[in-house]
C-alpha cells in the first residue's frame, strides 16, 4: 500500500529537494527500507547500525511517535502519512 513521508530540510539531500515522497509499505519497518531503496544512504541517518531508530530521530505516525505506538512494527493505513522530524536539542 502507497504511503507518503514528510522529509525534514535536513535530509531532503537524499530526495532530490523533495519534502514528501511515497512508498510502498505495510509499516514503518518497510517504509524506511522502501525509503532507502528509493534514496540511498537516507537509512543511515536515521537508524543506527543495528536497525534502531536514532534517539534524535522522531517518526510521527496519526500526529503520534512511534515509539508510544508499535515502534518500527507500527502499521501503516493505505495513504497514510508518516513524519520524520529530528530532535532539536540547545539552551
Amino acid at each position: 500500500m502507497s504511503i507518503h513521508i514528510r522529509i525534514p530540510t535536513p535530509l531532503r539531500r537524499f530526495t532530490a529537494e523533495q519534502d514528501r515522497v511515497s512508498v510502498e509499505a505495510r509499516n514503518v519497518r518497510e517504509a524506511i527500507d522502501a525509503l532507502e531503496a528509493a534514496h540511498p544512504g537516507i537509512k543511515a541517518r536515521l537508524c543506527d547500525e543495528s536497525g534502531a531508530l536514532r534517539r534524535f530521530v522522531n517518526l510521527y505516525y496519526k500526529d503520534e511517535d512511534i515509539r508510544f505506538l508499535q515502534e518500527l512494527e507500527t502499521e501503516l493505513d493505505e495513504g497514510a502519512e508518516l513524519s520524520i522530524v529530528p530532535a532539536i536539542a540547545g539552551g
